[in-house]
């Protein structure tokens, strides 16, 4: 065992401090994975690496030998915010159960938009008896924001289901039996084409605020909104003038700018709203515990860092 223990950081209410210290210490049992107030100051004073969950940055700064962090998230866009002035390396989680959980919840939410799910929810308080009218998938075209691992899991499982599904990027992508589109000019295109879009983009500073009124009104009418990426990327006023309007006819949103989303907002309360509490792709603990663990082995074996991330992208 390294005579240095790895701390595991998080918000101090965070629920599942514990839980992650025994998934990590299972996959990797030659290291002592601590929590952070374990750590003795000498520890702190020669730790080189944590393990992270959005961590408090006053927390990190208590240790100025460190090196990397590797986060249990996917999303790192609060570490690359909170440690902006530091040359700390920040690794993010990527694991393929994450892309595959991510996926089913992608052909969930299209599926529950496609067959009519909210309209029978407002018949059956009504008590209305009545079968819609029904198109078969290929008739739909999902269209995805974002085709990084999540992205494309999700595209697959939807061509696989029936659907028309196209994706776009920033930079061009080549995905079997997915219409591809890329740059400012070609989101255009898509998104006249579009009756689900799907956000699955991080938030960094170009995607802050792009899903706004001028994008919508690039929608066909009756198209609808999922996002599973984050909330910053929705102007809300914007979206709730396009659900008023009718412009939009239903909005899945599992993120949002304040989360949990507070009692006041008027999503809650929208006919045309599904809220979901941040659950479409959580994080598998036993996956992502082997991926942290082999990241960290490879680099006690020959100082080699994992890909880390771009801190201009943010991703």
């Amino acid at each position: 065992m390294n005579q240095l223990p790895i701390p595991f950081l998080a918000a101090p209410a965070y629920a599942h401090t514990d839980a992650w210290l025994q998934a990590l210490q299972s996959a990797m049992p030659e290291e002592k994975i601590v929590a952070f107030a374990a750590l003795s100051a000498a520890e702190k004073a020669n730790c080189t690496v944590a393990i992270v969950a959005n961590p408090e940055p006053a927390d990190l700064r208590q240790l100025p030998q460190l090196q990397w962090v590797h986060s249990v998230w996917a999303g790192v866009e609060r570490l690359v915010t909170d440690l902006a002035d530091t040359g700390l390396t920040i690794v993010r989680l990527v694991d393929p159960q994450l892309a595959t959980t991510m996926a089913e919840a992608v052909l969930t939410a299209v599926l529950y938009l496609h067959r009519d799910m909210p309209a029978y929810a407002r018949q059956q308080q009504q008590q209305v008896w009545q079968a819609r009218p029904y198109l078969p998938a290929r008739q739909k075209t999902a269209s995805l924001l974002g085709l990084g691992a999540l992205g494309e899991a999700a595209a697959q499982r939807l061509r696989q289901n029936g659907f028309a599904v196209c994706g776009w990027s920033r930079r061009m992508k080549s995905i079997s039996g997915i219409e591809c589109f890329h740059g400012d000019a070609a989101l255009t295109q898509m998104l006249g084409n579009t009756d689900l879009l799907v956000c699955l983009l991080p938030l960094t500073a170009d995607t802050q605020g792009l899903i706004n009124s001028a994008l919508l009104a690039q929608l066909p009418p009756g198209a609808a909104l999922i996002n599973f990426g984050r909330g910053g990327i929705v102007d809300d006023s914007a979206l709730l003038a396009a659900l008023d309007s009718g412009h939009l006819s239903h909005a899945v949103l599992d993120v949002f700018q304040t989360e949990p989303l507070p009692d006041p907002a008027w999503q809650w309360r929208h006919p045309a709203v599904t809220v979901l509490p941040h659950c479409a792709a959580p994080t598998n603990r036993s996956t992502a515990s082997a991926i942290v663990a082999a990241n960290i082995r490879q680099f006690r074996r020959d100082g080699v860092l994992p890909a880390s991330v771009d801190r201009v992208r943010g991703y």
